[in-house]
């Protein structure tokens, strides 16, 4: 795995960019000769950036005075859209400022021209290992996956048997002592937050975790939320005020929603990320934070990066180690677990003494629904289920409207998609015979339940085996009256 990974690494281009073709011919054969080819020479810097686009690079050499586009612009841009491609600036221009500014908008060095060789060689060969220690660190994921939880407590709260759960277990423990940031992506209520808190847990730090929701939150509110404020640093500022990130100090901060957070906002955090110190709102005075970054969004955050609504930057920055968390409905081998534990929650909650009983069907009938909402919409299922029950059986009442998205049960109200059930004639019809409207019934509830019997006779309020009789013994077809 790790050798495929180095052979694709290698077939990454280092790309060099200059005007002067002499400079690009001579540092092409320079680099080709010890080893660090496939080499792309660029004399246009109109060019760079559709190359990039379309083929990717190893290391990018720049120069800074160019006609078109200035290296520190192709800088200040392959940072924004590619941060993962190291950039190399090679120029002339001896000024220390420059030299500073050139690094402070992401070069990882600094070449003055005429080129010492063995400094030129070295600086490519760093950059290229520092890529291939990203490709490396993404292949070893899957091969820690392969060894059994060491901590397994730090993950009681989460009720699974799912094996892609498991996998993400593995994962965060190999990972959760870095400190480097965590991005949890998922659908709405698949309990993003209680992975938050494992992976907190599983960092063995004295700090505490503190969540910030930003959802909503405008530059003002999320500065003042994370950063604090001093003593009349704006109109109502009567008094200081700590901020979330003192709080969370030397522990984890989970910010949920990250997806929602505005530019400006972005651009706060994505200083935070890379200097590791923060000011409070009137202060100048910075503080320095020693706190592990976790945030989750159920948005698509590729997408928004290229939508211009995320900075690519920033994404990189929070995505140094993330997980896709599997909804519901591609792990519904815990559907009889979490059924389980929300019934015995509700019974608890409303202290039944005895525990309602789940039919048989129950889970086949939870089989058949997408569940939109995930954990969190199965649990106000089963707690609405069983605080309507009153002894026995669990009804089953709930679970039918949940199937049906209707207030009403599946015999009698609309389907999702659906037209409403005829259970009419017209005027001047004929009534069905009660066989007819049996096999309409069967036909119906068959075709709803794709074929899934067990369904099929719970809609219909019959045993699976009287079904069964009834289909073996009649070829049922479909009647519309």
């Amino acid at each position: 795995m790790l050798n495929g990974s180095r052979k694709e690494q290698q077939a990454l281009p280092v790309v060099i960019v200059d005007d002067e073709e002499a400079i690009l011919t001579g540092l092409g054969l320079l680099l080709r000769g010890n080893g660090l080819g496939p080499v792309k020479a660029i004399s246009d810097s109109r060019e760079v950036l559709p190359f990039l686009e379309s083929h990717g690079a190893a290391v990018l050499l720049v120069d800074l005075n160019m006609p078109h586009f200035s290296g520190r612009q192709i800088l200040q841009t392959v940072q924004k859209k590619f941060p993962d491609i190291p950039v190399i600036v090679v120029t002339a221009v001896q000024e220390v400022d420059t030299a500073v500014e050139c690094m402070k908008d992401g070069a990882i060095d600094y070449l003055l021209k005429p080129l010492y060789v063995d400094r030129l060689l070295s600086a490519v060969r760093k950059a290229k290992e520092v890529v291939e220690l990203r490709h490396q660190v993404n292949n070893l994921r899957e091969y820690l996956l392969g060894q059994d939880l060491k901590y397994p407590g730090e993950f009681a709260e989460i009720v699974t048997q799912s094996a892609k759960m498991q996998s993400i277990f593995k994962y965060m423990e190999s990972i959760a002592r870095t400190g480097e940031p965590f991005l949890i992506i998922g659908e709405t209520g698949t309990g993003k937050e209680l992975l938050a808190r494992a992976f907190h847990q599983l960092r063995r730090v004295a700090g505490q975790m503190v969540s910030v929701n930003v959802a909503g939150l405008d530059d003002q509110m999320f500065a003042d939320t994370l950063f604090g404020h001093m003593k009349g640093a704006f109109t109502g500022a009567v008094s200081a005020r700590e901020g979330m990130l003192s709080k969370a100090n030397h522990g984890t901060l989970f910010l949920d929603e990250i997806g929602d957070l505005s530019e400006i906002s972005q651009i706060k955090l994505l200083r935070l990320l890379q200097e590791k110190k923060y000011e409070p709102i009137g202060s100048d005075v910075s503080k320095n934070v020693n706190v592990a970054i976790v945030s989750a969004t159920n948005r698509d955050l590729k997408q928004r990066v290229k939508e211009g609504k995320f900075r690519a930057d920033l994404y990189y920055r929070l995505a140094t180690h993330m997980v896709v968390v599997p909804s519901l409905r591609e792990r519904k081998e815990d559907l009889p677990l979490l059924l389980e534990k929300f019934i015995l929650d509700a019974a608890q909650a409303i202290q039944l003494q005895e525990l309602p009983t789940p039919s048989p069907q129950l889970i086949e009938l939870l089989n058949c629904h997408d569940f939109p909402g995930n954990i969190r919409e199965l649990r106000g299922l089963v707690m609405d289920a069983v605080a309507n029950h009153r002894k026995g059986i669990l009804s089953m009442e709930v679970f039918r409207k949940a199937l049906t998205g209707s207030g009403q049960s599946m015999l009698a109200g609309e389907v999702a998609g659906q037209e409403q059930i005829p259970l009419y004639w017209e005027a001047g019809r004929r009534p069905p015979t009660l066989k007819e409207a049996e096999e309409y019934l069967i036909t119906y509830a068959m075709e709803q339940s794709q074929g899934n019997q067990g369904i099929a006779a719970v809609m219909l309020g019959l045993s699976r085996q009287a079904l069964n009789q009834r289909l073996s013994r009649r070829d049922i077809k479909l009647h519309r009256f």
